[in-house]
């Protein structure tokens, strides 16, 4: 049988986004409002969590993979805390400016693709939740449905819908 499951955009989806919009140190990560409501409420419903995010900081040597890497493991612990599971974080490193084109980097579906194969993901029973055009395009590539919030919006009553099938 084959998961379904809810992609997750990073920066303004999960986490709140201000001032500091690249976040290299885990004491910034604040998450958003209704994440651990929803995503509690998709844990239940069966859905398991890939994050999919563009870390174009890296690129441009504001941050190093390390400091990413630091960073994913404080906001996976801070969900585990809350028996919310993510099975894995993928992010591209890459920024078009600086290293050329990727097909890691939203709005290419790589990074999904490859998680679907991984962890067996029934793409047609699966979301991508995402702040901005690019995750909605790099999930439809993929086949999941997309759902585009404002950056910061509180992610709880779109799970509702998933849950209800209204999405």
């Amino acid at each position: 049988m084959k998961n379904k499951a809810v992609f997750l955009d990073r920066d303004g989806t999960l986490n709140w986004v201000h001032e500091k919009y690249y976040i290299s140190n885990p004491d910034d990560l604040k998450l958003n409002e209704g994440v651990i409501e929803g995503l509690s409420l998709l844990r239940d419903c069966g859905f398991i969590f890939i994050v999919i995010s563009n870390q174009s900081g890296i690129a441009k040597k504001l941050y190093s993979i390390a400091d990413a890497e630091n960073v994913n493991t404080f906001m996976c612990n801070l969900f585990l805390a809350e028996k919310i599971k993510i099975e894995e974080v993928y992010f591209c490193p890459h920024h078009p400016e600086f290293d050329g084109k990727c097909l890691c980097r939203k709005p290419d579906s790589l990074l999904v693709e490859k998680a679907i194969s991984r962890f067996n993901i029934d793409a047609s029973q699966s979301y991508f939740i995402g702040d901005a055009e690019r995750d909605i395009t790099a999930g439809k590539k993929a086949g999941l449905k997309g759902i585009k919030i404002q950056q910061n919006e509180n992610i709880y009553p779109f799970c509702q819908k998933i849950v209800k099938g209204e999405l």
